[in-house]
């Protein structure tokens, strides 16, 4: 099983005609996604890596049944093509974009509240990597082949990471159930704490490894539902734990600004939440691999 995607979940591909959205596009049909057509306003009726264009998202669903998208559009146009992705009926939408307005995303959050929370789209990113459920479908740009199917969850902000880690289970022959990149950005759709609500629910995943970085209360929250409501294994690392107060690392909201939001801080929260924390990047897959042990002989 998966969160968000599986091997039948129809994709759309907003930006589809672009140079990155071609790009990726293919490599995304290639992996085996359920591609079923993209919008670029303007081209609807024509074809495009032999599969039809829309000038709506609307009327790309109406077409296709289309239940999730992935947005490559251009940052001064992503907040509108995420509404509109809304507003179609899309189920879960992935915003690769980088570069967004706060602003807009402000707005996009506010649009969003207009739909009942059990009927509203789920929003990943932006500036995210996107989500992969390995064997079954890949709904982003991270290298495909690096993932192995599994039971371990992955949620982190940093897409980089989020590699690293898929590589280091892979190796000690873990595999991954569902990968979800949040994104860097202060405002973002989905939370660690979100991401971790659908793994718990998904019967299939054993454990979860909540990657994180400095700046923002994202880690802790996670943290803390973790506490109360998870009856699975949570796993972290925090990336920055040298980076000075002040300083603004790879992401937008990688930046500490307040107390409990510096790499040494949310670890203390997190370890107080019973999480077990990773030390190094290199040892994230022998740290959830160690945990995954116990619970075999516990079993």
């Amino acid at each position: 099983m998966a969160i968000f995607i599986n091997e039948k979940t129809p994709i759309l591909i907003q930006g589809f005609t672009g140079r990155i959205g071609t790009f990726h596009a293919q490599e995304m049909i290639d992996y085996g996604s359920n591609v079923v057509g993209g919008v670029t306003p303007g081209k609807g009726g024509t074809s495009h890596l032999g599969r039809p264009v829309f000038n709506t998202v609307k009327g790309a669903v109406d077409e296709t049944r289309a239940e999730a998208s992935i947005v490559f559009v251009p940052p001064p146009f992503a907040a509108d093509a995420i509404m509109e992705a809304a507003d179609a009926g899309i189920k879960y939408c992935v915003c690769i974009t980088d570069g967004i307005p706060a602003q807009d995303m402000i707005r996009v959050k506010r649009y969003m509240r207009r739909y009942k929370k059990e009927g509203r789209m789920i929003l990943t990113g932006p500036n995210c990597a996107g989500t992969i459920s390995p064997g079954k479908a890949m709904l982003g740009i991270m290298p495909g082949h690096i993932y192995l199917p599994g039971r371990i969850g992955i949620v982190g902000r940093s897409g980089t990471l989020g590699y690293e880690a898929a590589a280091q289970l892979k190796s000690l022959g873990l595999g991954v159930s569902t990968s979800v990149g949040i994104g860097g950005d202060p405002i973002n759709g989905s939370s660690h704490r979100d991401v971790l609500e659908h793994f718990e629910n998904d019967p299939e995943t054993d454990a979860v490894l909540m990657i994180g970085e400095i700046g923002g209360p994202q880690e802790a929250e996670a943290g803390l539902w973790s506490k109360e409501h998870g009856k699975k294994p949570l796993i972290a690392y925090v990336a920055g734990l040298s980076a000075p107060k002040g300083r603004r690392m790879g992401h937008a909201g990688a930046i500490v600004s307040a107390f409990g939001e510096s790499a040494a801080e949310k670890v203390e929260i997190l370890k107080g939440c019973g999480v077990t924390i990773a030390p190094t990047p290199s040892e994230m897959g022998a740290t959830v691999a160690q945990v995954i042990s116990k619970l075999k002989k516990v079993a």
